[in-house]
């Protein structure tokens, strides 16, 4: 399913219980970011208060990152055990909630993912080679490249501030 459509006219007074799935491209996301690997699951309970429907429960889907120190892809299911959302009812018999069960899930998702926190946990160790630059000429490895270009801020290397 693409869209989670509430029709108010058929939901109970109480609310109902809701489930299933969105298929992953209503994430939509860019290239570089956290691509989903499956679809959204939702389970949720759905009520009406006056203005607003209530979508209370758990949201999960599957995201393949890119680890911060190792550079390598992961997968982590992002997973909302009690979610509660609210969205507001418009001038329509229907509620479309799909655009707040991905707007819930994205701001999960970690802002520096590590591959330890994957689903299947891996060593996260940063590959020695990217460290050569910062070791001595004496480990037999290549110093760091020289700066090259124009450094339009040498000028100041020359500056003395006046200490008064």
């Amino acid at each position: 399913m693409n869209k989670l459509i509430i029709d108010l006219g058929t939901l109970p007074e109480t609310g109902k219980r809701m489930e299933g799935e969105l298929d992953p491209s209503i994430f939509d996301l860019p290239p570089r970011d956290p691509q989903p690997k499956g679809p959204l699951s939702f389970d949720l309970h759905v009520q009406r208060f006056e203005g607003e429907v209530l979508l209370q429960g758990s949201l999960s889907c599957p995201f393949e990152f890119e680890c911060v120190r190792t550079l390598h892809p992961f997968t982590k299911t992002v997973h909302l055990p009690h979610a509660a959302i609210a969205v507001e009812v418009g001038n329509f018999g229907e509620v479309d909630a799909t655009e707040a069960l991905r707007e819930e899930l994205l701001l999960e998702i970690p802002n520096h993912p590590t591959c330890e926190i994957a689903d299947t946990p891996q060593e996260c160790e940063i590959d020695p080679h990217y460290l050569a630059v910062d070791k001595g000429d004496s480990d037999d490895v290549d110093p760091a490249p020289p700066e090259g270009g124009d450094s339009r801020w040498s000028a100041l290397d020359s500056f003395q501030a006046d200490e008064s």
